[in-house]
């Protein structure tokens, strides 16, 4: 059997090499052939491909290094149609993300290729970032570090009506209860917060359990001081938190966005930052990825901004590499994957 370690510059080529000789077997006749091929993100930008989304590198560099391949670990490579239709061989791709953007599911599902994914990878890294967001906008350390970089001396910030909010007492809105906004809810609440959190896929009693108040979108909105979102981005999330939304705010709310960039509608975000209608604003996700010159967030005040970093740690690149070495086992040894994609696609039998 060929596998293809098709890696970047995050999940490299030798984390999943390493992975793969604990899950595989290391010598003899069964002993697995390993090729490696080195994308160019994130050193370039991901973006779309072929008809996928989030991608590197090119459809026609991944139909050249499949040659022979029936199994590919990676995180970026563009998985399209006409990569399936030019790769008969292969069985398996297994993607070390969160979920499988980067391959056209249907398209996998037609030449019969199984594909898993890798959930909960980063999940202590986000949410990790998404507490140092949500602390930085509130205790103003951004702004105050920025303007004493250029020689200003912020001691005004310590007027009351500039000062900043503590966790400690704040009610804190969740905007998703997957694994990061599970994690986030258990920092807050010993930090001292309230938290509720909106996700009609979570069981009402079980999240209660767990010291938070589950309640509609809405309600949260209206109630929380900080916003943080953490729900997935499917077509009935797109722009979830748009204008109407956004206005249910109480005066002065802190909104965190950590997630993906098209949750939010970013449109009245400059006007309302301006006025003081939004009293700050963390990013690290955007609608336009990289953010252009003319980003009008860019002259907007209390605005806090990363470049898509919440997941950037060494613990989340080798668990992915790990996680995605473990289907692959289960793949050679005629098991059910773990976290198939199309699962409709029987992936059990070997290459």
């Amino acid at each position: 059997m060929r596998i293809l370690a098709a890696g970047d510059h995050f999940v490299r080529p030798e984390l999943i090499r390493t992975a793969l000789a604990q899950e595989l077997p290391g010598s003899g006749g069964d002993a697995p052939e390993l090729v490696e091929l080195t994308l160019p993100w994130p050193y370039e930008p991901f973006g779309p491909v072929g008809g996928v989304r989030e991608a590197s590198g090119t459809e026609e560099e991944l139909i050249g290094a499949l040659a022979g391949v029936s199994v590919c670990v990676t995180q970026m490579a563009p998985f399209t149609e006409r990569v399936f239709a030019a790769s008969s061989g292969l069985r398996l791709v297994a993607v070390s993300r969160g979920g499988p953007v980067n391959v056209d599911l249907a398209a996998a599902t037609r030449h019969g290729v199984a594909v898993s994914f890798a959930p909960g990878r980063n999940a202590p890294a986000a949410a990790e970032f998404a507490i140092g967001l949500m602390l930085a906008a509130m205790r103003r350390i951004s702004t105050s570090d920025a303007a004493l970089q250029r020689g200003v001396w912020r001691g005004d910030l310590y007027a009351y009506d500039k000062g900043g909010i503590e966790l400690d007492g704040a009610t804190v809105g969740l905007v998703g209860y997957g694994a990061i906004g599970r994690i986030v809810a258990r920092v807050l609440l010993a930090f001292g917060a309230r938290v509720l959190v909106a996700d009609p896929y979570t069981d009402p009693a079980k999240a209660a359990a767990e010291g938070v108040e589950p309640v509609e979108l809405d309600t949260l909105l209206r109630r929380s001081s900080v916003v943080s979102l953490h729900a997935r981005l499917t077509e009935e999330t797109r722009q979830l938190i748009d204008a109407r939304r956004l206005a249910l705010l109480p005066p002065g709310a802190v909104l965190v966005n950590s997630a993906r960039g098209g949750l939010l509608d970013h449109g009245p975000l400059p006007d309302m930052l301006r006025t003081g209608r939004l009293g700050a604003l963390a990013l690290d996700v955007y609608d336009i990825e990289p953010v252009p010159d003319d980003w009008p967030l860019r002259a907007a005040p209390n605005v806090i901004t990363t470049p898509h970093l919440a997941g950037a740690t060494r613990q989340t690149a080798h668990r992915a590499a790990t996680i995605t070495a473990a289907e692959v086992g289960r793949f050679t040894r005629g098991e059910p994957l773990a976290h198939p994609a199309n699962p409709e696609v029987f992936a059990a039998d070997r290459p």
